[in-house]
């Protein structure tokens, strides 16, 4: 039975540039993506800039241009960035548009009239100079708990510590330097706590990992408390209705921005949007996320969905930090790498692959070690996978004017590649995209052992041998068109130019089972190069030029 599933990945902030932290959750979805569409289910992936907040407003100011513009630009690298590493979004849009504003104030309403906002005053920190509050992060000064200078207002980077903005020691606003004042608002407040028990039952559905049902289970066990969603003028965002002066709270609309994106889709292709939206659709929500946004996504999201009258999400999809070389990303070291650095050095290829080989369903980091990126790389694409059609490329073009034999060496070997499908189906489906890794591994080196024993460049010598030799290139080149398509979710570029040597038409995950046989392929060409060390070493210089002053 075919599925219907709706993914999305967490919509990139749209005050500046993709960088390979980034690059981990739409690598993970788009090969999740792809693997569902080579199954013949009907997904759909979706995103869109997070274009809304302080700081879009701030950087605009900065630029000496609207916030309209910042994010239309911001908005154009983004999907040159993500085209450049292949990620087949079916849809990618912004928050700043009337789908969803439409949401948002739909849902906002929903929730009202049923009861689920509160009004309050509160009191915040003010930049009097510059006539606005100050989200935590605009406010700096002496942490509370160890005195270490120059901290921001919510944490300390130095300790760890978290606190409130007006726990710091000797505030004052990053904007102007002045000292902020307090001062009262009236906010808006989103009642959490009454939802508690829906979010327990959804919680224990299965569509959490461990870690994140135990983190759910912790702010369960403190109390949910109500969430404030609104934010005062000026703010580049959704006026409130019926509150002027008042906008929604950036991570408001933020997760709307998902609805909206698809309810664009919707417009231009006809697919149903209700059939994906309403409480009782068959079809499959899943939100690939960042583990440091578990609580809007796992908490405040499905709640406002259920509040509103929508469905919530099947699975919410959690991922570890990247590390390079063991350590944080750094401007200093050069390995704060921005996406279009690494395009102007590297295959794209490279890092999906790489990144699949570390992936697993579970919310740890990972660590882009560059040694073991090259060494990786070029043992298992090139010394490895490519290796097996290379190999045998040539015997059939030369001795056989490029057409495989009418029949296999060694049928009983395709069985078993073939038969692999459905296990290595059931890691893609479940996110263990590294075990995806290492069983096509096995299985590239079976096939180079094959070619091995069979030592086709030896029999090729003898006239009474050429059927055989025929026969055996002929399962090679099959086992290579599979091992090609348990990586084409990973791989989409290099498997298109496999799929042009192979002379085949796109390949479908049921395609595994059915050998090439009396079928003429194309001249064969390099499908994938060596990482070239130069090219590493130019990239991670060219990051560190980033931070030197212009």
């Amino acid at each position: 039975m075919t599925r219907k599933l709706l993914v999305t990945s967490a919509l990139p902030y749209a005050n500046g540039p993709i960088h390979l932290g980034h690059l981990v959750e739409y690598i993970q979805t788009d090969i999740w993506v792809r693997f569902q569409k080579l199954q013949g289910n009907e997904a759909w992936y979706v995103c869109a800039d997070d274009a809304h907040g302080t700081p879009i407003m701030l950087k605009a100011r900065e630029r000496g241009i609207t916030p309209e513009a910042l994010i239309e630009q911001v908005g154009a690298e983004h999907r040159r960035d993500f085209a450049g590493f292949q990620i087949g979004f079916d849809n990618y849009y912004t928050t700043h548009s009337a789908e969803n504003r439409h949401f948002s104030e739909l849902i906002y309403t929903r929730l009202r009239d049923r009861g689920a906002i509160d009004r309050q005053i509160i009191t915040q920190a003010f930049d009097a100079q510059e006539g606005l509050f100050l989200p935590d992060r605009y406010i700096k000064g002496t942490c509370p708990r160890c005195g270490a200078d120059d901290q921001y207002g919510d944490n300390c980077e130095a300790c760890g510590a978290s606190y409130s903005p007006d726990e710091l020691k000797n505030p004052v606003s990053v904007l102007s330097g002045e000292t902020p004042v307090q001062k009262e608002s009236e906010h808006y407040f989103f009642r959490l706590q009454d939802f508690e028990p829906m979010l327990r039952e959804w919680a224990a559905s299965e569509g959490l990992q461990d870690e994140v049902s135990n983190k759910l289970q912790e702010w369960f066990d403190a109390g949910l408390r109500a969430w404030d969603i609104s934010r005062d003028a000026p703010y580049f965002g959704f006026e409130i209705p019926d509150a002027p002066d008042k906008y929604f709270y950036v991570w408001l609309d933020a997760p709307i921005g998902y609805m909206a994106s698809f309810q664009d889709l919707c417009h231009r292709t006809g697919v149903d949007f209700d059939a994906f939206w309403q409480p009782d659709s068959d079809a499959e929500l899943y939100h690939f996320i960042g583990k440091d946004i578990v609580y809007f996504h796992a908490l405040f999201w499905p709640a406002m969905l259920s509040g509103a009258g929508f469905r919530t999400p099947t699975r919410v999809c959690a991922h570890g930090f990247l590390t390079v070389d063991g350590q944080k990303m750094s401007k200093s070291r050069g390995t704060f790498i921005m996406a279009e650095t690494y395009l102007r050095h590297l295959n794209p290829e490279y890092l999906r692959y790489y990144f699949a080989a570390k992936l697993g369903s579970g919310v740890h980091d990972i660590d882009l070690n560059l040694d073991d990126f090259t060494q990786r790389v070029n043992a298992d694409l090139v010394g490895k996978l490519v290796n097996i059609a290379s190999r045998c490329a040539g015997f059939i073009h030369k001795r056989f004017d490029g057409q495989l034999g009418p029949r296999l060496d060694s049928p009983e070997l395709f069985r078993r590649f073939s038969a692999r499908a459905e296990t290595i189906g059931g890691l893609y489906e479940d996110r263990e995209f590294a075990r995806v890794v290492r069983e096509v591994m096995a299985l590239a080196d079976e096939a180079n052992q094959y070619i091995d024993e069979q030592k086709p460049w030896v029999h090729i010598k003898d006239p009474d041998r050429q059927a055989d030799v025929q026969a055996v290139c002929t399962t090679g080149i099959n086992l290579f068109r599979v091992l090609m398509l348990y990586l084409k979710p990973v791989l989409p570029k290099t498997t298109e130019a496999a799929e042009g040597f192979l002379n085949v038409s796109a390949m479908r995950w049921a395609d595994a089972g059915q050998p090439l046989l009396d079928h003429d392929l194309q001249a064969f060409k390099p499908l994938i190069t060596r990482v070239d060390t130069d090219a590493i070493a130019a990239m991670v210089e060219e990051s560190r030029e980033n931070l030197k002053p212009t």
